[in-house]
Parts: C-alpha cells; sequence; structure tokens
C-alpha cells in the first residue's frame, strides 16, 4: 500500500550467510507455503536451464507488473522526496484534524506520517460518518482496531493517497459529515 501498489507482496532478500542458515536447518518447517528451501529451489533456476527449477507457486504475476510500476514511479519521484512529500503531507493532514477538533491517539514524538489515528468525538456515530464518507466522497477511513473499535478512526497516507489534493478532500469531507 505504501507503494500504492495492490497488496499482497512481500518483498524479501536474504544475505548469504541467512541462504546458509536457511539451507543447514535441521528442523522441518511447519509450513509449506512459508519453507524458504522450497521457494529457493522456485528461485534457483538459470536462464541456461543448467539448474533444475521446482515448482514451489503460480506468482501473482499482475501484481508483480504493479510493483515495477509502482517502483519506477517512485525513482522518478525520488526517495527522499517521496518522504518529504508524506511527512508534508501528514503535517498539513494533522493541522486540519486538529482545526476540526479532532484529537490524536499517538503522541505527536511517536507518529507515523503514513497512519494518522484520531479519537472519534463523544457523541459521533463512528459507522454512520464512515458510510457517509464512502458513499457521499468515495473516501474510505479505516475503523479502530481491538481496545480502540468504535473509538478512533485511521486515516492513511499512502503512497498516491499522500497528495495535497486527497489530503484536502479528506478534511473538507471529514469537516461536512462532522458539521
Amino acid at each position: 500500500k505504501c507503494l500504492s501498489c495492490v497488496p499482497g507482496l512481500s518483498p524479501v532478500s536474504f544475505s548469504p550467510a541467512a541462504v546458509e542458515k536457511i539451507k543447514s536447518r535441521t528442523t522441518p518447517v511447519q509450513s509449506w507455503f512459508l519453507d524458504q528451501t522450497l521457494v529457493m529451489g522456485y528461485w534457483s533456476g538459470t536462464a541456461d536451464n543448467s539448474a533444475k527449477r521446482s515448482y514451489h507457486h503460480t506468482a501473482p504475476v499482475n501484481a508483480l507488473y504493479a510493483l515495477h510500476e509502482s517502483l519506477r514511479i517512485l525513482a522518478k519521484e525520488g526517495l527522499e522526496a517521496s518522504w518529504q512529500r508524506h511527512a508534508d503531507m501528514h503535517q498539513v493532514l494533522r493541522q486540519g484534524l486538529e482545526g476540526l477538533g479532532l484529537k490524536f491517539v499517538v503522541e505527536e514524538t511517536c507518529r507515523l506520517p503514513q497512519l494518522n489515528a484520531v479519537y472519534i468525538p463523544e457523541g459521533i456515530d463512528d459507522v454512520a460518518v464512515r458510510k457517509q464518507l464512502l458513499e457521499n466522497y468515495n473516501l474510505e477511513i479505516g475503523a479502530g482496531l481491538g481496545a480502540l473499535a468504535g473509538k478512533a478512526w485511521r486515516i492513511g497516507l499512502m503512497g498516491f493517497g499522500a497528495r495535497r489534493e486527497n489530503v484536502a478532500l479528506c478534511l473538507k469531507a471529514l469537516e461536512e459529515v462532522l458539521n
């Protein structure tokens, strides 16, 4: 999500030392899906087919193309510029949410620019607000989870979502729905 890509992929890399540790494992892996020795066999084919390659899974080709495109866009923008954009949009969102009287769940020094959790004001119907935002503005904000269910909203600023026009829409929609 943070790369503006479809969810479901988990890129991973291993150092040569980690690969050796995995290969020398003596305890059987309990999960076929997460057995890296099997996955390494899937990866180990060579262009000239000199290494035998084993089948492990059908790769999510569409998601891999989406990841490629999202990484291409990120490279064009520049990693540092992307970080700065997320930080800047977090500040715009923070100011707007505080201007609406919303209080953050997390202390400022511990906040992530990509995920903003605010308490739901007293007397406001969590489900009704999220439904109105979705139906009237095509805007989805996350519900609180666990102990914060029904008590907080989660507003993500990830990838393409961290753009001034998206933050402005979110703030305008919240203002109209809450008032």
